[in-house]
């Protein structure tokens, strides 16, 4: 079983640093004590939604390093597949949400989105093909859409699916890893709206729909946590502040979605106040990664504080060689703030102004506790990045409802992820989204839902984008059009027209719906504005004969 490696073999390994067992802080479960049912499970959201954000989502794969790699090997952790990859290369793989970004529409500015409680290395087919289905159990008498031995999505047996077409089902060694990630999921971010209920209703209790929440606690029962899970628990709170507590506590499930829904919970020894003073966290060795930023940028992230019977205030001050590149906006905390029921978040900023690798550590004193605390502060300081623009190509597996977007981007350049514009064109209407991609392809679904659609792309480095590409067109038939020559895209205002290109355009020329050229325009450049009268248009240039419609 790929589950089991030997202690030893963990402790000798630099990036296994932690224990073994679950080292979890004294009273950190101590707010759950006594309650029940949807209390409960609200009292665990309180205790892990605010936790401190990873720098950025391109750094993932150095925090992965931490958390899915063989110790004994230092490959890659693959809960998707069996293809043997290493660290530090990331090359096959994928930053893969385990539980669908697009189930919450996919927003970036949800925490959601950089959690490590459900990001995972995934090699890029199995994640592509995995998609957004919901987790279940494929119905082997059907035909098989994708199965690499570890991962499986097909038809779902009777029952399952929650009106999906198809299911993804994961290996037996790694279904309760997934039954428990998905417990913490749907407790921590409950107050979401969802886009998509495959698996989840919008009620904060009990969140997961009936034959969900049969089937996951039927893979957690089956398949109990295992010492990876609890090591990588460890090495998550080091990093973000917060545990999943599925795996720390297993039994909680069965208070909110098994056999003891409605007992009042008791976390057991620990939990208890004990009248000392008592720092919670952060703990000593707790680490802030402010990874890679460009000269001249600067990245705040957030230390969590919190305690029990804590005295006076606590001193802080940073140590060390490059301490003058990091800063907090104060010496001291008040300890009253730190025994606040929410606790306390200290700001922490990264504002490098030399290139190089810089550590420091930020030492916590007094308020009452024996000793101080030690967090490492580090970053990497680049050179502001130089980008090119891509090549967008043709799109290939053009169904109903999806299709693959393509591109190409600079070999010699080194890229953090893509950005895709699409825009889809419905009635007369259009409308954009950005999607963020890792390779250079991205499967866009819900095609069925617009007339035609279009797609262009950037590169992203050190959060700086490189120019946009070229826009290709697509439509149900078949490639309308890929345009290499300066495209231009149309974002339309009450009465307004906006057109922003690479660069300037000859022949602006627009249509009414008899086809009646009503305005023409020598040159226009990037951001033009120009009015027109309510009515349903078609606009093209010398640059781009592809027309873009529009509704005013």
């Amino acid at each position: 079983m790929k589950r089991l490696f030997t202690l030893p073999l963990i402790l000798l390994c630099a990036v296994f640093t932690f224990q073994a067992a679950a080292q979890v802080p004294e009273g950190y479960y101590s707010s759950l004590k006594g309650k029940r049912e949807g209390e409960l499970k609200t009292a665990i959201h309180n205790l892990v939604c605010n936790f401190t954000e990873v720098s950025s989502y391109s750094d993932l794969p150095k925090y992965f390093q931490r958390t899915d790699v063989y110790p004994e090997s230092r490959r890659w952790w693959d809960m998707y597949s069996d293809i043997p990859l290493y660290a530090p290369s990331f090359a096959g793989l994928n930053r893969e949400h385990s539980f669908p970004k697009s189930w919450w529409g996919g927003s970036t500015s949800v925490s959601a989105y950089v959690d490590l409680n459900h990001l995972y290395p995934s090699e890029s087919k199995a994640n592509m093909a995995k998609s957004n289905y919901p987790l279940g159990t494929v119905d082997r008498t059907s035909s098989i859409k994708f199965d690499n031995g570890i991962t499986t999505v097909g038809y779902p047996v009777q029952g399952q699916g929650g009106g999906a077409g198809f299911v993804f089902e994961p290996d037996d060694e790694y279904k309760g890893d997934f039954a428990r990630t998905y417990f913490y999921m749907v407790t921590c971010y409950q107050d979401l709206t969802w886009k998509y209920t495959y698996m989840v209703n919008q009620n904060l209790f009990p969140t997961l729909n009936k034959w969900s929440a049969e089937l996951l606690m039927k893979w957690h029962r089956e398949d109990g946590v295992s010492e990876k899970e609890t090591l990588r628990n460890e090495q998550v709170y080091q990093i973000q502040n917060n545990r999943n507590p599925f795996i720390d506590h297993p039994e909680l499930a069965e208070y909110l979605w098994g056999n003891r829904v409605g007992e009042a919970f008791d976390p057991g020894a620990g939990s208890e106040p004990v009248g000392d003073p008592n720092l919670i966290t952060p703990t000593q060795g707790m680490e802030l990664e402010f990874g890679q930023v460009a000269l001249g940028k600067s990245v705040t992230s957030r230390l969590f504080f919190r305690g029990e019977n804590l005295k006076g205030s606590f001193d802080l001050v940073i140590i060390g060689t490059d301490k003058a590149q990091f800063a907090v906006p104060s010496n001291s905390i008040a300890a009253s703030l730190v025994n606040a029921p929410d606790g306390y978040w200290l700001n922490v900023t990264y504002k490098p102004s030399e290139l190089g690798m810089h550590e420091a550590r930020l030492i916590v004193s007094e308020g009452g506790i024996t000793g101080s605390r030690g967090i490492i502060l580090r970053g990497e300081c680049l050179e502001v990045p130089e980008l090119t623009a891509c090549t967008a190509t043709a799109p290939s597996d053009i169904t109903a409802d999806s299709y693959v977007a393509n591109w190409e981007s600079p070999a010699d350049e080194t890229v953090d992820y893509w950005i895709v514009t699409r825009t889809r064109y419905t009635g007369g209407t259009s409308t954009q989204e950005e999607l963020l991609a890792e390779d250079t392809s991205l499967l866009i679904n819900e095609f069925d839902q617009s007339d035609s659609e279009s797609y262009s792309v950037q590169s992203v480095r050190l959060g700086y984008r490189s120019p946009m590409s070229n826009v290709v067109f697509v439509d149900h038939a078949g490639i309308s059009g890929v345009q290499t020559d300066q495209p231009f895209t149309v974002q339309v205002f009450e009465g307004m027209v906006r057109l922003n290109m690479s660069q300037p355009q000859t022949g602006l020329r627009v249509y009414d719906i008899t086809g009646r050229q009503i305005l023409f325009i020598p040159e226009v450049h990037n951001n033009f504005e120009f009015e027109l009268p309510c009515g349903p248009y078609l606009i093209t240039t010398d640059q781009s004969r592809t027309p873009a419609k529009i509704v005013i």
